[in-house]
């Protein structure tokens, strides 16, 4: 079994190698914000079970925003976790609120993501099950206790047949570029 430490070394290596990934660069560190992240949003928000849901958790991460900013558009609520606050959230429905640095302006500050649906965590790694390994530390670390159904977008280079080690936490949906992945229950 390999360790979680040497599974993110080796994806962000897959991405710098294949020039898979954009700003901030290197990834290592990261969440990456991977080549593609925009066909990966689309995919996921068309998919029938996040356009049934209005409210939804999406993390900071460079590679979310993409969706941050098509979720915004159409319409939907969501909840940012604050950068500084641990604990609290930016609860945003104005489009311009999609960057980190526009949410003091369009966002308003809460402690309770009230109505959230559903959550959206970065990944550095997921594989086929719905295994999701994150950077390692911050807000999604471990998932969300919430009691939420979660989601990732990833690269193709980010998915694995198997993670050989435990996971942080388990998603529903993983959004790749030119498709969705259903993971069993």
């Amino acid at each position: 079994m390999s360790t979680a430490g040497a599974v993110r070394e080796q994806v962000w290596d897959d991405l710098m190698g294949k020039q898979a990934c954009a700003y901030p660069l290197p990834p290592h560190g990261h969440c990456p914000n991977f080549t593609h992240a925009k066909k990966a949003a689309a995919q996921l928000l068309a998919h029938p079970d996040l356009t049934a849901r209005h409210t939804l958790i999406i993390g900071p991460e460079r590679a979310l925003l993409p969706l941050r900013q098509q979720a915004l558009k159409t319409g939907k609520t969501l909840y940012v976790p604050h950068q500084k606050k641990g604990g609290w959230y930016w609860r945003v429905t104005d489009p311009r609120g999609a960057r980190l640095s526009a949410l003091p302006t369009y966002g308003e500050p809460t402690l309770t993501p009230e109505g959230a649906q559903a959550a959206v965590l970065a990944c550095v790694a997921v594989d086929t099950r719905g295994a999701r390994l994150g950077k390692g530390f911050g807000w999604g670390a471990r998932g969300l206790p919430l009691n939420l159904p979660e989601y990732t977008l990833a690269h193709p280079l980010m998915l694995r047949e198997a993670l050989p080690c435990p996971a942080d936490s388990y998603v529903q949906l993983i959004g790749l570029p030119d498709r969705v992945l259903t993971c069993p229950p």
